[in-house]
């Protein structure tokens, strides 16, 4: 076994199994983020020290023959908006930086180093969340291993990136508009946004509380499939985390996909894009022989809706600082917030309204469907800096038409795992799996298909 190659499942067989201890692997973690995150800016804090603490607890446990959990001895590291004990929660904040350390982990923090997996430090994001490019004028930007003059997508750009250039296995990040399916498309990794409420944010510092979720990237589905597994479970702590018994799904995976209804999403995600964009979607449907389409209905207007009700919800949560602090804010960030406190509350009401609509009309589609696929992004990652680009021979933004093709599904909570597409001499993308709400073992069956045949795969680069 390559220790710096190998995913988060391998590794922790082999700690089990006495191959190579968890000090071992943690001080290889550690030598390649020091090696290599001066280019890549992923990480806004290092917490080696604990990290060497909970190794050598592993190293002991194993020695006594204990079983120290499905990810013994895996490194991980989390988007900075999580808390970790002892450390102050950013969230990609300056006027954050000011605040106490927080007294105990995130619940997702907590259940990872419950199951063996190993800290070593926190990572860059959009300020607030708010924002699909980790450009964060106060932390800097996170560049892209495939090209480090692009960027890494956003919000939770440090977390996919880390994983893409094989600092860590496994990180965590947030999603609300499409915070981790972006960045795992264009760095190259796997994505996974559950259900809304299905994991636990607690613990974590929110941007807008009726789109919020938490997951897991890695670079393989059995890592992605794990780690999801690892972080189910009703949480007091977060009144939105559902009271459903989990769903464990690791078992599931090799179970093929005879019988499951698989469809392209039409209309909407299939324009405003460029070709490759769409034709990394066709690629995985010409394998599995998928010519169905369907129609997700009034999915524009959706993202219009989300728009309204994150920048609404987000500006709510910040009003104060914007009032006392404008200066202090990543100036993206604030014009963004203070247009949200601008905006009618009828219109905030209206938004909700559809919401209720729209997923009544796409709970309708998944009653002939299991699964849809789509473009992740409708480009691959534009370079750091880039303020447009050309669609359909027109020149829009970069940064809110990252969010495309994710905005509309979040919307609704659905669950969507991001499988990244590697084109040789190109930059990757990613293909979004969407499923009904609590259909997460249908997408992680079909990304194991993917996967076993060689269409999604996320070397190190």
């Amino acid at each position: 076994m390559n220790i710096n190659s190998a995913d988060a499942v391998t590794i922790a067989n082999a700690v089990r199994k006495g191959k190579v201890s968890a000090t071992e692997i943690t001080q290889a973690a550690l030598k390649r983020i020091a090696a290599r995150d001066n280019e890549l800016n992923c990480f806004t804090a290092v917490t080696a020290e604990t990290a060497f603490t909970d190794a050598q607890k592993i190293d002991r446990e194993i020695a006594q023959g204990k079983n120290p959990g499905l990810l013994a001895g895996v490194p991980f590291a989390v988007k900075n908006l999580f808390d970790i004990a002892g450390l102050t929660t950013l969230a990609g904040a300056k006027i954050n930086a000011e605040n106490p350390p927080a007294t105990q982990d995130a619940t997702a923090v907590a259940r990872l180093k419950q199951a063996g997996a190993v800290l070593v430090g926190a990572l860059n994001m959009d300020e607030y969340a708010y924002g699909f490019v980790t450009e964060n004028a106060h932390y800097g930007a996170t560049h892209n291993p495939h090209d480090l003059k692009r960027v890494a997508g956003g919000s939770s750009g440090g977390s996919a990136a880390a994983v893409a250039a094989g600092l860590v296995p496994l990180t965590l990040g947030s999603d609300t508009n499409g915070s981790i399916r972006v960045p795992a498309a264009l760095c190259g990794v796997f994505g996974f946004k559950s259900t809304y409420g299905r994991l636990s944010r607690a613990g974590v510092a929110l941007f807008s509380s009726s789109f919020d979720h938490i997951g897991p990237f890695a670079r393989s589905v059995r890592d992605i499939t794990t780690a999801f597994d690892v972080l189910q479970g009703e949480d007091e702590r977060d009144p939105v985390c559902t009271q459903r018994p989990p769903e464990y799904c690791l078992l599931q995976i090799n179970q093929g996909i005879d019988g499951l209804r698989i469809a392209i999403a039409g209309d909407y995600f299939c324009k405003g894009a460029n070709p490759e964009a769409l034709e990394a979607v066709q690629k995985v449907a010409d394998a599995l022989n998928i010519t169905e389409y369907v129609t997700i209905p009034e999915a524009d207007r959706a993202r219009a809706a989300a728009f309204v009700i994150t920048a609404c919800e987000g500006a709510n949560l910040h009003l104060e600082k914007l009032r006392q602090r404008p200066q202090d804010f990543d100036p993206a960030t604030r014009d963004r917030f203070l247009a949200g406190a601008l905006i009618p509350s009828n219109w905030y009401i209206q938004a909700q309204r559809f919401r209720r609509w729209y997923r009544d009309r796409v709970r309708e589609v998944f009653q002939t469907v299991d699964v849809i696929l789509a473009p992740t992004t409708p480009i691959s990652a534009p370079l750091i800096g880039q303020q447009t680009m050309i669609l359909d021979g027109e020149e829009i933004f970069v940064r809110p038409h990252l969010g495309l093709f994710t905005q509309p599904l979040s919307f609704i909570g659905l669950p969507v795992l991001s499988v990244p597409i590697q084109t040789p001499n190109a930059l990757p993308l990613g293909v979004q799996l969407i499923a009904a709400p609590y259909n997460e073992a249908l997408i992680l069956r079909l990304a194991a298909v993917l996967e076993a045949e060689g269409l999604i795969s996320a070397p190190i680069v």
